[in-house]
């Protein structure tokens, strides 16, 4: 790796020429072939020096890249077999889907010579559910399997009957978990077949429960806290376990569909602000009733406030109600999913948040940005400056000073910002600091680019 600090941010300057990054790509350092792979666009001599890289983890970023185009993913089966495990498994990003791969490219891949690779194709989150749909009357069990997983609500009646009586137990069983919210037989049958699988946590919580089944399951005393989650679990047995010794029991049972407000209260639950919890299955399956959302957005109960919170259709009183909310993860929540959060949420959140998600929260098209520079460019708070930037009515003159502010992170923001005179974002390559950030900036010119690679003694082509 280069030892200049500023080096790394030209991979990721939009205004690099195909040159400036193929320089870069002869560095021997990983990070700089995962930064190019991030690129919205690769000039075609650059995806093409990566494509037949001799080094396979330049091509595995190529393969891992989410904007990378997918036929430029799919030509790396034309090279090294090796890589085309990377190809299956493809690219994993945050809250955003991924082009699929040609059509083309998934049939090599499902009849790759390797199981490992079959196996990673249709695992693959990437991977269409047009390629799927067919593999439920494959000969190999593993492909039917992976149809059941995925696809199982896109395949026909006849096909979901067979694969319910497949020959494979291992089909059967995942076909039987695909409807077992509905079948108490076929949760019977499931609580048998997997006493001693992970999976049986899951039967219990979200199975159809029989009563005998149920009672039978409660004398067991195992994974109490999953059952009594399951909303099909009867509300007698489920009151019974109200003072229970292990608190996950007791949450669990609180936060139940039947109990009032009153019986509730009556139960020592707890959740803690960093406690984690999966939106509750009853209230997400009722996300289109209004009662009920506004019944869960006014509990006292936490766990009922955070799942009304990610419902698109919480009535707007109850969004004002719970951009107030006492609980950080609602009002989170709120801003991430619903629609309508309030504008000064987003920007409370993403000056007080420490949760990686406020981050994206200034993407929302409901984020205060006009204004900001007035109201913060001079805050006593270095997190708070930094959102002046975000203002599109911030001068290059408040841009400029914010480049001389002690925060690393303001200076950061200023070094990135197009507004900057052309003069500070060169002083701001020699700060080691923030140079890599005054690098990515587009309006960096092209000769200080080629430039700044000499001053880091990086080969020339």
């Amino acid at each position: 790796m280069a030892a200049h600090p500023a080096v790394n941010g030209l991979a990721s300057n939009p205004a690099a020429p195909a040159d400036v990054l193929l320089r870069l790509l002869a560095l021997d350092g990983d990070w700089i072939a995962r930064l190019l792979s991030r690129r919205a666009a690769l000039p075609d001599s650059v995806a093409e020096a990566m494509l037949h890289h001799p080094r396979r983890r330049v091509r595995t970023a190529l393969a891992d890249s989410a904007t990378a185009a997918p036929e430029l993913r799919a030509r790396l089966l034309d090279g090294p077999a090796s890589d085309a495990m990377a190809v299956a498994v493809g690219p994993i990003a945050y809250r955003a889907p991924v082009p699929p791969l040609p059509d083309r490219a998934y049939e090599r891949l499902l009849n790759h010579e390797r199981g490992m690779v079959r196996y990673e194709t249709v695992q693959s989150a990437g991977t269409p559910a047009h390629v799927l749909v067919p593999l439920a009357g494959h000969e190999d069990p593993l492909f039917r399997v992976a149809a059941c997983r995925r696809v199982w609500s896109e395949l026909t009646d006849e096909v979901r009957a067979a694969l319910l009586g497949d020959a494979d137990p291992a089909v059967r069983t995942m076909a039987s978990l695909r409807v077992m919210h509905e079948d108490e037989e076929r949760t019977a049958e499931l609580v048998e077949t997997l006493a001693d699988d992970w999976r049986l946590g899951d039967v219990m919580e979200r199975g159809r429960l029989g009563r005998p089944l149920a009672e039978r399951l409660l004398g067991g005393g195992e994974r109490l806290a999953r059952l009594a989650s399951n909303p099909t679990f009867p509300s007698d047995l489920a009151a019974g376990l109200t003072g229970h010794e292990d608190p996950a029991v007791r949450l669990a049972v609180s936060a139940r569909p039947e109990p009032s407000e009153e019986e509730r209260a009556a139960i020592d639950w707890t959740v803690r602000p960093e406690d984690r919890l999966d939106t509750l299955r009853w209230v997400w399956d009722a996300r289109e009733d209004t009662d009920l959302l506004r019944r869960c957005a006014t509990s006292a109960h936490t766990w009922l406030r955070r799942s009304a919170a990610v419902c698109p259709k919480l009535p707007e009183d109850c969004v004002e109600l719970l951009a107030g909310d006492a609980d950080f993860a609602v009002r989170l929540l709120l801003a991430e999913f619903h629609p309508t959060a309030p504008p000064e949420l987003l920007l409370d959140l993403f000056l007080h948040g420490t949760h990686r998600a406020v981050g994206s929260l200034t993407s929302r098209p409901q984020f205060p940005a006009a204004g900001l520079a007035a109201r913060f460019g001079d805050a006593s708070e270095p997190e708070a400056r930094r959102p002046a930037l975000r203002d599109p009515g911030a001068t290059p003159a408040l841009v400029e000073r914010l480049s001389r502010d002690p925060a690393v992170r303001v200076r950061e923001a200023a070094a990135l910002d197009r507004r900057l005179p052309v003069a500070r974002l060169l002083e701001l390559l020699e700060d080691p600091k923030v140079g890599w950030a005054a690098a990515c900036n587009p309006l960096l010119p092209v000769p200080e680019m080629r430039a700044l690679l000499d001053r880091a003694g990086v080969p020339g082509l």
